[in-house]
């Protein structure tokens, strides 16, 4: 079975740093594009970064220079290292494989989520 366990989540101040981890196991890690997306109260999904095979990543806007996104292959694990955190970081943070192409959908497999909260 795939499993994707994130943690790392807590209640931060503004301008503080958290990372947040994604376990995974159940596919080769290695080989996936792997996502953290985030969902705040009473909004829709919102997409923050994807790495691909062999570390190369992608950034929204809002993230860009604040957030990075990191694997370790070798214990399948994702990573989003958030520093410089805005109240409007506040939200459920979801680790995600992306699907292949053709597959209909944008992701095949999400975590958990856990809740980032930043005080103001």
């Amino acid at each position: 079975d795939v499993q994707l366990q994130a943690s790392g989540g807590g209640l931060v101040q503004s301008g503080g740093s958290l990372r947040l981890s994604c376990t995974a196991s159940g596919f080769a890690f290695a080989n996936a594009e792997m996502s953290w997306i985030r969902q705040a109260q009473g909004k829709g999904t919102e997409w923050v970064s994807t790495t691909y095979p062999g570390g190369n990543a992608n950034y929204a806007e809002f993230v860009k220079g604040r957030f990075t996104i990191s694997r370790d292959d070798t214990k399948n694990t994702l990573y989003l290292q958030m520093n410089s955190l805005r109240f409007e970081d506040t939200a459920v943070y979801y680790c995600a494989k992306r699907a292949p192409l053709g597959v209909g959908v944008d992701y095949e497999y999400w975590g958990q989520g856990t809740l980032v909260t930043v005080s103001s």
